[in-house]
């Protein structure tokens, strides 16, 4: 094994049940140059949290080399005629569209808008559950983990009730474009994908006209009616952070909560310790977000000066990669760290990043995936699992089973 093999390898879907050997071997070279001679991967724990704290490393796809842009393009839909989110931007445009977005969302002026939001999401917790019916095996990622985080930023939204359906679908169709299926044709995914963006944003459009007509108490409402000190959102940035909301909030989710059912079910004492102590469920998820994060590295940053990372001078326009895995696995930060430890003391992870790009949406992925694993685990009687490895998504980045095939004996009472 060479060390320029070895992001390759790490992309490679045959490795993606199990990539944590190969960020083992990453990790014995903190920062090591790609053999395209400009891409540099940084694998430790200490290395990757200074350089999220780094103002000199650029998230705006503008500041990448032409190079670099076309691996990016290659590997991400494009966005339509949307401006760019506040997570493809730099200060101080990103500190303003954060700002505004997060008036409607969290404190120091909503406060409690998630937190609010609980009743409802064990509501649709246990109507998913109840809709598995009198089956003994389900896949637990079409059944519950997908539609669970698409129907709470619907809600949370503010979308009607009545076309939750369709936006099930967009959502489904956006979210295939960012795992594809190599058998199928490049041009035809991303023209069904493109379409599936288009009509989300002329609905939303729509929908924020009619908001700015007529508010109601929703996130909505708010990005389309806010008159902060940063002034108000565009039409089209409200567009974009709805989108935003609804992707980010929707990958992020399935693949938390999908990790840590696997986890479980590998792991039983600890289910069962759950299924008895359902306040375990907050330690418990910290450590879901170190030991098996839903966001596996951060590809394609850039390098705005030469910068000197654990002895390697990293050069201006470099295209950096930070695999945030590879960073919650490190035995200088971690003792034992390949052990699944929900009592875990000092567990400052990097599984909802770090710095100015830390996970806008923390809070409510928490509660979602504290609730969601807290009542499968009480609810299902002897889970377990029909394969493993269950069959990985194509994605390196958003890493999670596509699907995850669990038997079971009923509903406990």
């Amino acid at each position: 094994m060479t060390q320029a093999t070895l992001l390759g390898q790490i992309l490679d879907h045959a490795n993606r049940a199990d990539p944590y050997p190969l960020y083992a071997e990453l990790r014995k070279t903190p920062v090591y140059r790609e053999e395209d001679g400009n891409t540099y991967v940084v694998s430790n724990y200490w290395e990757i949290k200074g350089l999220l704290h780094d103002p000199r490393i650029s998230s705006d796809a503008r500041n990448l080399s032409p190079e670099a842009a076309g691996a990016l393009a290659d590997q991400e839909e494009e966005g339509g005629n949307l401006p760019p989110t506040f997570l493809k931007l730099d200060p101080p445009e990103h500190d303003r569209l954060r700002r505004m977005t997060m008036r409607p969302f969290g404190p120091p002026k909503t406060p409690r808008r998630v937190h609010n939001m609980r009743g409802e999401l064990s509501k649709i917790v246990s109507d998913l559950i109840d809709g598995f019916g009198d089956r003994e095996q389900v896949d637990l990622v079409d059944n519950f983990s997908y539609p669970f985080p698409v129907t709470v930023i619907c809600r949370l939204l503010g979308i009607p009730r009545d076309d939750e359906a369709r936006f099930h679908t967009w959502a489904d169709t956006i979210a295939a474009s960012l795992d594809p299926d190599p058998s199928k044709d490049p041009t035809e995914r991303r023209r069904i994908a493109q379409q599936a963006r288009t009509e989300l944003g002329m609905y939303l459009a729509g929908l924020i006209d009619e908001r700015r007509k007529a508010p109601g108490d929703d996130m909505l409402s708010a990005l389309a009616t806010d008159h902060g000190p940063d002034g108000q959102m565009t039409p089209m940035e409200v567009i974009s952070t709805a989108a935003l909301l609804l992707i980010a909030g929707h990958e992020t989710t399935v693949n938390l909560i999908t990790n840590g059912m696997l986890t479980l079910l590998r792991n039983p004492d600890v289910l069962k310790r759950l299924r008895e102590e359902p306040q375990l469920a907050v330690p418990l998820v910290e450590e879901l977000l170190r030991f098996e994060p839903p966001v596996q590295l951060l590809p394609q940053r850039t390098t705005l000066a030469d910068i000197e990372v654990a002895g390697t001078t990293i050069p201006k326009g470099a295209s950096l990669w930070l695999v945030l895995a590879s960073g919650n696995r490190d035995p200088k930060r971690f003792p034992d760290p390949d052990r699944f430890d929900p009592d875990r003391k000092d567990n400052q992870h990097l599984g909802l990043g770090s710095g100015i790009h830390n996970c806008f949406g923390a809070p409510l992925a928490r509660m979602e995936a504290q609730l969601a694993l807290t009542e499968l685990a009480r609810r299902l009687d002897n889970p377990r699992l029909v394969e493993d490895p269950p069959p990985y998504r194509q994605n390196a980045v958003l890493r999670g089973p596509r699907h995850l095939n669990i038997a079971f004996d009923g509903f406990r009472a």
